[in-house]
């Protein structure tokens, strides 16, 4: 096999194209549907699409990670120096026929290509909502959102599409390929949260001890989704069979190399290979973590409930701990059915945009915890105030 460059920029231009060709679709829809609309109005519309665009882009994230396609192209940001994998096919069939069920096949190639498109797609997305939102500031200094929000989420998108790179050069590292996704589910939070400062979300009173909780249950979700990451980027997902027990005992053997945050995936940090015993212990971290999160979203979720405008977002919360624990239980016991391991990821991103979401649009009163709750009307709310 012919040696590849892990950077070939000879085709970065038709690749943004592609980015750019899949980004028209939602923008003709975005201008048809919003064209008589008010500017406003039409970038909050636009900060709504590109947020469910990213959500879609973290799904397909997933399932480009979870059938090993991550390395499908090794080199970036094009397909053996090519756009598509149409022009790497001869490179492609080599390295297929010398490893059938390698990293590098055309199925993974095309699924690694459209993933990079996505991604350049969503970046056309937000560097179109930032260039217009400062139009906008300009000249309505008032507006809603600062000018900044976008600017901060167009650096962190490109950000991430350095991961992104560094994903596929370093060969799948652990640290990188997890922070990759922490980013992303991270360009999800920075999204809700400028979807809910225009006009018509307005602040909910929460009695402080809850909104505290709220606080404490969103900073667990973010250490559980990085501990889920560091599981799935170690393939250790199934090092833990049974349930409840783990491999037969209630407390394995435990081996903390699996930790090592600067390794190489599969080793450790002396270039030895980790031992199965240390993927074991990622995966009963994990999972012993998990019952602590839960436990926090379910009671968070409870005490929202007692707050007559947050009663949909307390019971999206339970639902969505429902399902983290029916796909979590279901990738150990039917041996991470690809599936339920996509849904798992999308339920950790769907519970950060709920709980961001929840966060933003409320604020803590003056109360206690188990005093009344006063309610603050939004302007999208048509009952009559009490």
């Amino acid at each position: 096999m012919t040696t590849v460059d892990l950077y070939n920029l000879n085709p970065i231009l038709q690749v943004m194209g592609a980015g750019l060709a899949f980004a028209l679709l939602p923008l003709i829809w975005w201008v048809w549907r919003h064209r008589h609309a008010p500017s406003g109005r039409r970038l909050q519309a636009l900060t709504v699409l590109t947020l469910f665009l990213t959500f879609d882009l973290i799904l397909f994230g997933a399932f480009t990670r979870l059938t090993d396609s991550g390395l499908g192209c090794p080199d970036w940001p094009g397909c053996y120096g090519s756009a598509t994998p149409m022009g790497a096919q001869q490179h492609i069939d080599a390295a297929q026929s010398a490893m059938p069920t390698g990293p590098v096949t055309h199925g993974k190639a095309w699924i690694e290509m459209v993933h990079r498109y996505l991604a350049t797609g969503v970046g056309v997305l937000i560097l179109i909502l930032s260039v217009m939102t400062w139009r906008l500031r300009r000249k309505n200094p008032a507006h809603a959102v600062s000018s900044w929000w976008p600017t901060f989420t167009l650096l962190w998108v490109c950000m991430q599409g350095a991961f992104g790179a560094l994903t596929v050069t370093m060969k799948l590292f652990p640290a990188i390929v997890t922070l990759h996704l922490l980013f992303g589910i991270g360009l999800l939070a920075l999204l809700a949260a400028q979807a809910v400062r225009y006009e018509g979300w307005q602040s909910r009173l929460v009695p402080s001890g809850w909104r505290k909780g709220l606080w404490l249950a969103y900073a667990l979700l973010w250490l559980q989704i990085a501990l889920g990451g560091w599981v799935s980027t170690n393939y250790a997902v199934l090092a833990c069979t049974g349930f409840p027990s783990c491999n037969g005992s209630w407390l394995p053997t435990l081996d903390w190399q699996g930790f090592a945050l600067w390794r190489d995936l599969g080793h450790t940090v002396h270039g030895e290979v980790l031992p199965f015993v240390a993927l074991t212990t990622i995966h009963f971290v994990h999972r012993s973590a998990a019952w602590m999160v839960l436990a926090a979203l379910v009671a968070v979720a409870w005490g929202l409930r007692r707050v007559p405008s947050m009663q949909k977002l307390a019971h999206a919360v339970w639902a969505l701990a429902a399902l983290q624990l029916a796909t979590g239980l279901s990738n150990v016991v039917l041996d991470w059915p690809l599936v339920a391991a996509v849904l798992h990821t999308g339920g950790a991103s769907a519970l950060v945009l709920v709980l961001t979401w929840a966060l933003c649009i409320s604020r803590s009163d003056s109360v206690s915890s188990s005093g009344p709750v006063v309610r603050e009307r939004s302007s999208f709310d048509s009952r009559p105030a009490a």
